[in-house]
């Protein structure tokens, strides 16, 4: 016989809150989807929710013939340079700081977690300098310097944490086996840190992604500008034509919510997996 599974009311409340937070949440993409599809004239005399009459692809056609994918590919060549070198680094400083003894733990550590109170706008006059000096003004690399020092002190700070749950037992049965501290750290370590790595990768990455001030400041000729102020850059040209602009927001927004897609699982395992201690 198959028994009846009573519902509690609770869930039926439950799942009445996750529609109504969905539609809230998800009214903002479809209002930007549909209207980036809406000729100017449709967008002007029709209702703000409404369907567009005719789907107009040229909205997206004028957005890649306005130099779109070249945005694109600096954001992108920015955004894999500095989390790549973002986390490497963050994990390296992580691993001393959570596995090992020594006299300058405490303040080294004390420090890191002070940089994170530092405002970022106190060091831009600093950084232009500093970017002119050196001769990276104008150029990609002169983002991935601000990009890794602004976010290592966090990433630091929760490897730290997420490093330390791990198992000690797995690092004292690898110096039996005869490993080091290096190869400790790339075969033990590193590994089973994969997934507090994914979780800050998404995490930083949505920074990077969307950094505004240092492109701003840092840069000045279009071929070296991201999709930030690409989308600055196409605000100021159609202004006017609503369209346009939410064509650009669309595609703009397009590979962080892939990429949250697709990490999703990632993402939860890591701050599960961060939670638990070993």
């Amino acid at each position: 016989m198959n028994k009846q599974k009573n519902v509690s009311p609770w869930w039926i409340v439950a799942f009445a809150f996750a529609i109504l937070w969905l539609l809230i949440t998800g009214m903002p993409f479809y209002y930007l989807i549909i209207t980036s599809f809406k000729s100017l004239g449709d967008f002007l005399s029709g209702g703000l929710f409404k369907m567009p009459v005719t789907w107009e692809v040229s909205n997206y056609i004028r957005v890649f013939q306005g130099g779109f994918l070249y945005y694109l590919a600096n954001s992108l060549i920015v955004v894999l340079v500095s989390l790549a070198l973002l986390l490497f680094l963050s994990a390296l400083a992580a691993y001393p700081l959570s596995r090992m003894t020594f006299k300058l733990n405490k303040p080294i550590y004390t420090i890191i977690v002070a940089a994170m109170s530092v405002p970022i706008y106190i060091t831009l006059i600093p950084l232009f300098v500093m970017a002119i000096r050196t001769g990276f003004y104008d150029t990609l690399w002169a983002l991935v310097g601000p990009n890794i020092a602004f976010n290592l002190p966090m990433s630091v700070f929760i490897l730290v944490s997420f490093m330390r749950s791990i198992p000690k037992e797995l690092e004292e049965a690898a110096e039996i086996d005869g490993c080091g501290k290096f190869t400790t750290f790339f075969r033990v370590i590193f590994p089973l840190s994969r997934s507090g790595l994914a979780t800050l990768g998404i995490y930083n990455g949505v920074v990077i992604w969307n950094e505004f001030i240092f492109v701003m400041v840092l840069t000045q000729s279009q071929a070296v500008r991201t999709l930030p102020l690409a989308v600055w850059q196409f605000q100021g040209q159609y202004s006017s034509n609503i369209p346009v602009i939410m064509a650009v927001l669309t595609l703009s927004s397009l590979p962080i919510i892939l990429l949250y897609v697709f990490g999703q699982d990632k993402l939860v395992k890591g701050m599960m997996a961060g939670a638990v201690k070993g």
